[in-house]
């Protein structure tokens, strides 16, 4: 089949689900990648890649969104996205030359948009869903920012013919037309056995907003060396290194690291799990990532926190529970059997999803 797949640019965690799902997709079918921001950046190493636009959030100071602002700045585009100007129009042509069968999209709009214009079915496929399709318990102002988040996400991918949701726990599904599948690891996390280090690894997919000096303080006197992810330094100073991000440097550093502090995407916390390491989460604020870093907590896989609580008391405070949270992790995992391959369940379900949708 033909195969279009539209990443959203917001982040890396959509772009490295896209990775562990593309190299089997690519095998057996033609696909067109469309990607903006983040996610053109981190796939179009590797493969070609449409460049299209994105959204952004923004927000009024580090850590803190403001829907004020992200609505401001992003209006140009989502007057574009949503009227079906020139944006669209690019990745509606873009498509066109291409003559997909089907879409598969990961939370991008401009995909959506274009292939709803052309009466090309469309599957999504991501992590959001979990907020949209499934049922939680949530007091009234979870709700009500539930909603709200939802009916944007709704907004921007147009009510799609099927739904796939990845996650790292299973949520309770709360429609019969959505499959949800495990943690969707790309092939180098699965190339590399991890082992048992002695150093903390940060990530922040953000960092400019989150690696502030004062979380750099409480690093400083964690008692451990850390390894920092894409903070706008480099090299060595003190107990901490900094690194650039890179794909298969940050997955070895990931295997075998003693823990995880970073914020509460997806993708990161499934591939920490895999590899048995525990994690202080700090989400970013959004419902999702917020629901994320509750999931880890109660999994006993690791810890919360958020930039107000984060110290360097409750940075050794989660140090000194890691062995506790690494026996839960083992445990979990020699009670549930074989892991689960995500991202073979995912080619699985997009193949099923579009054979049936274009007709084969």
């Amino acid at each position: 089949m033909r195969i279009a797949y539209g990443v959203h640019g917001y982040g890396r965690g959509h772009a490295m689900r896209a990775a562990a799902v593309l190299p089997d997709l690519s095998r057996r079918h033609e696909v067109l990648v469309l990607a903006g921001g983040d996610a053109y950046a981190a796939l179009a190493g590797d493969r070609p890649v449409v460049r299209i636009p994105t959204l952004r959030y923004h927000e009024k100071r580090p850590g803190k969104r403001s829907a004020y602002l992200t609505l401001k700045r992003n209006l140009p585009a989502a007057l574009d996205l949503l009227l079906g100007g020139p944006g669209v129009a690019m990745v509606r042509e873009a498509m066109e030359d291409f003559r997909p069968e089907v879409l598969v999209s990961d939370s991008e709009g401009w995909t959506h948009r274009a292939a709803r214009a052309l009466g090309v079915p469309r599957i999504s496929f991501d992590h959001f869903g979990v907020l949209v399709y499934c049922r939680w318990p949530m007091g009234p102002m979870q709700r009500f920012v539930n909603r709200a988040e939802a009916a944007v996400y709704k907004a921007l991918v147009a009510r799609p013919d099927r739904s796939i949701v990845a996650s790292f726990y299973e949520p309770p599904t709360a429609c019969d037309d959505v499959t949800v599948v495990g943690p969707v690891l790309r092939p180098v996390v699965r190339e590399v056995t991890p082992e048992a280090g002695d150093f903390l690894l940060v990530y922040f997919s953000h960092p400019r907003r989150y690696y502030r000096p004062t979380v750099e303080a409480a690093l400083r006197e964690a008692g451990v060396p850390v390894t920092v992810y894409g903070a706008p330094r480099d090299g060595t100073d003190g107990p901490l290194t900094f690194r650039p991000l890179a794909n298969r440097p940050f997955v070895e550093d990931l295997a075998r690291c003693r823990a995880v502090f970073a914020t509460a995407g997806n993708q990161l916390i499934s591939e920490a799990l895999h590899f048995g390491k525990p994690i202080l989460a700090l989400p970013e604020d959004s419902l999702e990532q917020r629901l994320n870093a509750a999931m880890v907590q109660r999994m006993g896989a690791g810890m919360r926190t958020s930039l107000r609580r984060f110290s360097a008391a409750a940075l050794r405070a989660f140090l000194e529970r890691t062995d506790e949270f690494r026996q839960r992790l083992r445990t979990d995992a020699s009670a549930a059997g074989p892991s689960r391959d995500g991202a073979a369940e995912a080619v699985a379900a997009i193949e099923r999803y579009a054979e049936a949708l274009a007709g084969h």
